[in-house]
C-alpha cells in the first residue's frame, strides 16, 4: 500500500466537516484522495516514484507534481509522504536525462506511445511535445520538498545536472529560430497536435523569453512565447538560484546563467507580454511572437494567467493581475462558458463549451472572497455525474457529458481548494 499511515486524510477530514458541513463533499474528497493513492502512485523497487497521469498509462512531468500538491501540505508530519516525494523528484531527473524536450514518460522504455511522431523519440519518451512548464514543474518540486520538510537528499550531482540542462536548452530556446535543433510533427491529426514550418513552429523573433512549442493542454502554441509558463520559468529560476546558492555554492557560473535568464524573460514579458485593453486596462496576454502579435485568452490547464498567485508570479492584490482576471472570467476570454450547471473555464483541448474542474479550482484558489470559493465547490459538487470524481471538462449544462472518466491531476485540485477553505493552504506550509 502507498503511504500505509493516511491519518492526515482523516484529520484533514475531521477538519473539512467543521468548516464546510457537506457530506458529499467530505466523501469527495476522501475518495479523490484515495484514488491518486491506490491507483497512480507506483514505488518502485529502487525507491523512485511514478505517478500514472490516470487513463493514459504515462507520467507527466507536469500532472506528476500537480497530483501530489495535497500530499505535501501533509508531508512534514509524515515520513512516507516525504520518502515518496523525494522518489518522485528523482524519477523526474532521470526522466529529464533521457530527454529534456520530451512531456510524457513510460515507465520502462517499453516503446509505447506516440513513437510514430516526426522527432527524435526514445522508447521511454510516450510524447515528445517541447513545454516550458515540463522543465518547470521539477524544479519547483525539489524546492518546495525542501522548504515544507527540510529533507534535502535529492540535492545530489544528478539534480545539479538537470539544471545545467535545462539552462542550456532555454538559452537555446531563447533563439528558437536559429538556434534550436527540436522539431515536431504528428502526422494525420488536429492541426493543435503538431507543429506548422516543417515541425519548427510558427515564426517568432528575439525576445528574451523562452520559446514553447506546446501549451499544458498539450495543445501547439499558436505564437511561439506562452506568457504564464515564461512566468513561471522566472519563479522557478528564483528558486534555483537558492538550490545552487545553498547547495553547490561553487557553481557561480551556473547562478549567473540562471539570474540572466530569469532577467531576460522578466524584461520579455514586460516589454511583449502585456495589452491595454480598453474595457479591463492593462492585462497579459496569453501568447506573443515577438512581431507583434497576441493572443488574448487564458486556458483552464496550470500554468495559466489565472494561476499567477499559484505559481507566485505576482500576488493576487496586484492591479495587473485584477484586471487579467476579470477578462478570464468574461464573455472577452473566448474559452470562458457558462451553462446551467457551472460557469469557469474550458480549453480549446476540448469540445466547446465544457468546462476544466481545474480551472474552476484555480479559480478558487485565487479567489478574495470565500463565498466565491464556496459557490465553486458547489458547482464541482453538482458536476460529478455521480460518479464522485473529478474530469478533465465537461458539459455545463449535462455534466454526464464529460472527458476522461480517471484524470487525477483534476480530482487533486478539487482536494487542494477543499484543503484551502478548510484552513490547510500550500502558502502558509511554505512559509513555515
Amino acid at each position: 500500500m502507498v503511504i500505509a499511515n493516511r491519518d492526515f486524510i482523516q484529520i484533514s477530514t475531521e477538519k473539512i466537516k467543521k468548516e464546510i458541513n457537506n457530506q458529499k463533499l467530505v466523501e469527495m474528497y476522501k475518495r479523490c484522495m484515495e484514488n491518486t493513492l491506490d491507483t497512480t502512485i507506483k514505488i518502485r523497487d529502487s525507491g523512485l516514484t511514478f505517478i500514472l497521469t490516470g487513463d493514459i498509462p504515462a507520467m507527466w512531468l507536469r500532472d506528476s507534481v500537480c497530483q501530489v500538491r495535497p500530499f505535501l501540505i501533509f508531508a512534514k508530519e509524515n515520513e512516507e509522504i516525504e520518502s515518496m516525494l523525494i522518489g518522485l523528484s528523482k524519477e523526474q531527473v532521470s526522466l529529464v536525462e533521457i530527454d529534456p524536450y520530451a512531456n510524457a514518460f513510460n515507465e520502462t522504455p517499453n516503446g509505447a506511445g506516440h513513437q510514430a511522431d516526426k522527432t527524435e523519440m526514445h522508447p521511454q519518451v510516450w510524447e515528445r511535445k517541447y513545454e516550458i512548464d515540463s522543465l518547470c514543474y521539477p524544479i519547483q518540486l525539489a524546492y518546495f520538498i525542501w522548504k515544507i520538510t527540510g529533507r534535502t537528499e535529492q540535492f545530489d550531482s544528478a539534480f545539479f545536472k538537470m539544471l545545467q540542462t535545462i539552462f542550456a536548452l532555454w538559452e537555446v530556446e531563447q533563439h528558437h529560430e536559429t538556434k534550436s535543433p527540436y522539431r515536431f510533427e504528428r502526422m494525420d491529426c488536429v492541426p493543435s497536435d503538431t507543429l506548422k514550418r516543417n515541425g519548427l513552429g510558427t515564426e517568432t523573433a528575439y525576445t528574451g523569453m523562452l520559446w514553447s512549442g506546446f501549451r499544458p493542454s498539450d495543445d501547439a502554441c499558436e505564437y511561439g512565447y506562452l506568457i504564464p509558463s515564461n512566468m513561471f520559468a522566472v519563479v522557478v529560476l528564483g528558486y534555483a538560484k537558492e538550490i545552487i546558492e545553498a547547495f553547490y555554492p561553487r557553481e557561480i557560473e551556473t547562478i549567473k546563467q540562471a539570474v540572466t535568464l530569469q532577467n531576460d524573460i522578466q524584461l520579455g514579458i514586460e516589454k511583449f507580454g502585456t495589452y491595454n485593453h480598453p474595457t479591463f486596462g492593462e492585462i497579459f496576454a496569453f501568447e506573443v511572437d515577438g512581431l507583434g502579435n497576441q493572443l488574448l485568452m487564458d486556458d483552464a490547464n496550470v500554468p495559466s494567467l489565472l494561476s499567477m498567485p499559484i505559481i507566485e508570479y505576482l500576488e493576487k492584490e496586484s492591479p495587473i493581475y485584477q484586471n487579467t482576471r476579470k477578462f478570464i472570467l468574461s464573455k472577452s476570454n473566448p474559452y470562458y462558458f457558462e451553462g446551467k450547471l457551472a460557469k469557469g473555464i474550458g480549453s480549446p483541448h476540448t469540445p466547446a463549451g465544457y468546462i476544466w474542474p481545474i480551472g474552476l479550482a484555480i479559480q478558487g484558489l485565487t479567489a478574495s472572497d470565500k463565498s466565491e470559493k464556496l459557490e465553486i465547490l458547489q458547482m464541482l459538487l453538482r458536476t460529478d455525474a455521480g460518479t464522485g470524481l473529478m474530469h478533465e471538462s465537461f458539459h455545463p449544462d449535462y455534466p454526464e457529458d464529460f472527458t476522461r472518466e480517471w484524470f487525477s491531476w483534476a480530482n487533486m485540485m478539487f482536494c487542494e481548494l477543499v484543503l484551502d477553505v478548510a484552513g490547510f493552504r500550500m502558502a502558509n506550509v511554505l512559509k513555515n
